[in-house]
């Protein structure tokens, strides 16, 4: 596993290393927690087909899913409970990779706007989950809030229907000049990252994009209009060839790194291995949104 596994830089601080892809529960972990103990955030990527087999096979699956095991039980189709069951298993083995503990013992529970967040062990941890298609991607940070999104890029957006609801007016002027191919582009990376933003947040849905505003700082990299202390770091890579990941970062005052477990030989094996653009759910976001995917809450991840 390594950061040129599928994955490239788009626009990213020197804060954001590319993303890792973990084939399945196995690992190997190890450069996922060596991210962590550098103080920065670390982005997983996978696909739930990669993880499959280890969520049919795995006997505490239960367990793992804790909480939410009922939500599992009651989603309607087979293909809609793997997915469930292999998102949570990619999030909790994550964290529990970093913290050197068994996934059973984590858990994981949502704060009022959806977002998910660890009680008790693992809590100095936060985590962020996005997934479209066949992709899943997981954020981890030991130094502050942390958000997550990502879209197929070759996902149809449509500038005229979609505008008043991400852009500011600024942002809305400055892609209309931009060739159709290239606006839709970059009207998609302007979404994915104000996802990524309000989920760093717990807002949500609650949050309307077109009141957030992005810039480009003197070495363009993407900045956070008004934030003048510096306090966000965001980025967007290129995944698999196929899908834009968008991370945003906010790092708490002084933060540099929360101390992890030391190395140790854990406990646990793991098993081996059309329109606008928005779906009928989005089809008129007031309130922000992901084209393809919903907010990151209890009834929507």
């Amino acid at each position: 596993m390594n950061p040129d596994d599928g994955a490239q830089t788009a626009d990213a601080a020197p804060e954001f290393p590319a993303p890792l892809h973990v084939a399945g529960p196995d690992g190997p972990w190890e450069p996922v927690r060596e991210v962590l103990e550098s103080g920065r955030p670390v982005l997983v990527h996978t696909t739930w087909g990669e993880w499959l087999t280890a969520a049919l096979l795995d006997p505490e699956l239960r367990l793992v899913l804790g909480r939410e095991r009922q939500r599992y039980l009651h989603t309607p189709t087979p293909a809609g409970r793997f997915r469930f069951a292999v998102s949570r298993m990619v999030m909790r083995y994550t964290a529990a990779a970093v913290l050197q503990v068994p996934p059973r013992s984590l858990d994981l529970a949502h704060g009022p706007g959806g977002r998910p967040r660890l009680r008790g062990l693992g809590e100095e941890l936060d985590v962020s989950l996005a997934h479209t298609d066949d992709l899943i991607l997981v954020g981890v940070s030991a130094t502050g809030p942390v958000g997550v999104d990502v879209e197929p890029l070759s996902r149809p957006v449509s500038f005229e229907l979609l505008r008043d609801h991400v852009c500011t007016p600024e942002e809305g002027e400055a892609l209309a000049a931009l060739p159709e191919a290239e606006r839709a582009l970059r009207l998609l990376n302007l979404w994915t990252l104000k996802e990524a933003y309000t989920k760093a947040l717990g807002h949500g849905l609650r949050r309307r994009f077109a009141t957030i505003a992005f810039g480009r700082d003197e070495r363009g990299r993407t900045v956070l209009t008004g934030d003048e202390a510096g306090d966000w770091d965001f980025a967007t890579h290129v995944v698999q060839g196929r899908y834009l990941a968008s991370v945003a970062h906010h790092r708490a005052p002084g933060a540099a790194g929360a101390p992890l477990p030391e190395p140790g030989a854990p406990d646990w094996h793991p098993v081996p291995p059309a329109g606008s653009g928005a779906p009928d759910h989005h089809a008129a976001p007031p309130a922000g949104g992901a084209p393809g995917q919903a907010a990151e809450s209890p009834g929507a991840r």
